[in-house]
């Protein structure tokens, strides 16, 4: 029996937001009472625990990913030109974003909008896997950020120590991953786009 679909995939049912790249729309997936992991599933969209963290450490903002993005071809040839390795590609996952805000969200599975302000250019392997920064539209305490380099700098470096480890699970070997670049506003949105166009390209690929 199939069932009529009530709710819109977060990753390719909802928009980006017209204001885009200003000002975009954020499905959430983790906030920063979360002890675990959760991560979209793909087929679904349903919301799955992904992985127990391996350290006590908490993402200090608001996580989850843009609608519509895609992190591919464009998304690996900018990591590419930074680092000058020619083998880094796109982590085939849509374009992740932090959220600051002052106010306590203590639940997943929501859209947000919000204003990217800069981001982190992380290699995983031979993997691009950007962290985009952006804080609440709106909020009293962070809204008014146009730029990185605005932000509290104590939370920035929390967030770099918390991408730095986060991926590392009980049991496993340490995995290999560092943040190579600290961006603007002005990339941000840039590779904001170049996602929007890696996602075009992979629907139009089937």
């Amino acid at each position: 029996m199939r069932f009529p679909q009530t709710i819109a995939h977060p990753w390719h049912g909802v928009s980006i937001g017209e204001q885009s790249p200003d000002i975009v729309n954020c499905f959430i997936e983790i906030v920063p009472t979360d002890t675990v992991k959760y991560e979209v599933d793909k087929a679904s969209g349903l919301l799955r625990l992904d992985r127990p963290q391996k350290f006590s450490n908490l993402c200090p903002s608001l996580y989850g990913f843009i609608p519509q993005t895609y992190c591919g071809g464009q998304v690996g040839k900018a990591a590419a030109v930074i680092t000058g390795n020619s083998q880094i590609k796109g982590d085939g996952d849509p374009m992740d974003i932090c959220v600051l805000t002052e106010r306590p969200i203590n639940q997943n599975g929501i859209l947000i909008a919000a204003i990217p302000i800069g981001g982190f250019r992380m290699i995983d392997g031979d993997e691009a896997d950007d962290k985009i920064i952006a804080v609440l539209k709106d909020d009293p305490a962070f809204g008014e950020l146009s730029d990185i380099t605005e932000a509290p700098q104590a939370m920035i470096e929390r967030l770099r120590h918390y991408f730095l480890t986060y991926k590392q699970m009980p049991g496993e070997k340490d995995k290999k991953v560092a943040i190579v670049e600290t961006y603007n506003a002005l990339t941000a949105k840039e590779m904001i786009k170049l996602s929007q166009q890696d996602y075009a390209h992979l629907l139009a690929s089937g």
